[in-house]
């Protein structure tokens, strides 16, 4: 009986000790990386290919024997669930992941989750680190210390994107965008810097890009206002769908699209001829030289029927300065690992390189720079946009 007691004590004592030291009590043989995001419902591609990315690098790693971690190699794992684009669902994946599966790293690729994620990640037990994957500015406002938010915020785009758009169509704006927290927060932004630029507003006819699938009349709504310019988007390839049923519709004016949404995807569904004059972030081929040598790659090991982009690249790029970061670090402990990813995004090799992240800002967002692109009688003419916090 007494043996009995003492082993139940000591193992009580081990759980309290790895509770409290997470993972710096452990010198596993592999590394959890979580992620939870949309991988079912209309944002399902979107999700889908932040996976990718990650699941890319992950193997890349593996492949390459990993990373040692306390004078021993230590591989990664990827472990995934849906979400469905639902911050309550977001909180209750990390939780399962990091409690659970003993993740290090939760990824998440929208702003509501992400949000949500950072309201318990520094007191949960163990803590983890967010892989932000939203460009939404709140994300660096939350003085979390345990988040790196790689995308350019999406106010950078606004100056730029209504420049353009004004002076080509007129001032008059229509919003249809997406109604996800992030939409509603990119559309009143737009709207506000559209008016400050002397601009006015027909209406918001936002919807769901998640749940519609026939966007008509939200469409027809919007285009009886008879706006110049519409901000669209979402998911890409709903984003593609607004756009060619309001070209359908017979409308001649421009588009500002989200960067969510992806010229090469929402190709897929509006051909190049109904993207004239839409301005929106450039297509991934045109990131920088880096990308030349990941597609390839990318299509080896996924196949060609979806094409590469700026959500599998980007996250790629995060996970390998991540896995640099644990090595520089020599420890899986969350706090660890943040001090060091400033100087991984800097020294990270040329083969991982996809937008050319070289730094580190003081509220944990990735210096990456941006380029948008506008459509001018069929080609892509590059649009220089500024890195703002």
């Amino acid at each position: 009986m007494l043996r009995k007691v003492r082993v139940a004590v000591s193992s009580a004592v081990i759980m309290a000790m790895a509770s409290t030291l997470g993972a710096t009590a452990q010198t596993p043989d592999t590394i959890t990386i979580g992620y939870t995001g949309p991988l079912s419902g209309g944002a399902a591609a979107y999700g889908l290919d932040v996976q990718h990315g990650l699941q890319m690098a992950v193997d890349e790693l593996n492949a390459a024997g990993g990373v040692k971690v306390g004078g021993k190699k230590t591989t990664f794992k990827l472990v995934s669930l849906d979400d469905q684009y639902r911050p309550p669902n977001a909180v209750a994946n990390a939780k399962q992941l990091s409690q659970q599966n003993n993740a290090v790293i939760v990824f998440c690729p929208h702003s509501g989750g992400i949000l949500a994620m950072q309201a318990m990640n520094e007191k949960s037990s163990p803590k983890f680190l967010i892989g932000a994957y939203s460009s939404e500015p709140a994300i660096l406002k939350q003085d979390n210390h345990l988040t790196v938010m790689t995308p350019p915020s999406y106010d950078a785009y606004f100056k730029p994107f209504i420049g353009i758009e004004m002076k080509r169509f007129g001032k008059k704006l229509g919003l249809l965008a997406t109604t996800s927290a992030y939409g509603k927060a990119w559309a009143d932004g737009f709207r506000k810097a559209w008016e400050a630029a002397g601009g006015t507003v027909t209406g918001d006819y936002g919807v769901d890009y998640n749940t519609t699938t026939d966007f008509s009349g939200a469409v027809t709504k919007a285009l009886n206002d008879k706006p110049d310019v519409m901000l669209v988007g979402g998911p890409s390839q709903p984003t593609g769908l607004v756009i060619k049923s309001a070209r359908n519709q017979g409308y001649k004016g421009g588009f500002a699209m989200m960067d969510q949404a992806k010229f090469e995807q929402v190709e897929d569904v509006a051909p190049i001829a109904q993207l004239e004059g839409t301005v929106g972030i450039i297509p991934f081929k045109d990131f920088g030289p880096g990308v030349g040598q990941f597609i390839p790659r990318y299509n080896a090991k996924f196949g060609t029927s979806r094409q590469a982009n700026a959500e599998v690249g980007l996250n790629y790029e995060t996970m390998h300065v991540f896995a640099a970061a644990i090595a520089l670090a020599n420890s899986t402990d969350p706090a660890a690992i943040m001090a060091k990813v400033e100087r991984a995004a800097k020294s990270l090799p040329g083969t991982y390189r996809i937008a050319d992240i070289n730094g580190l800002s003081k509220t944990g967002h990735l210096l990456i720079r941006s380029v948008a692109a506008v459509v001018n009688k069929g080609k892509f003419e590059p649009v220089p946009v500024p890195f703002t916090e």
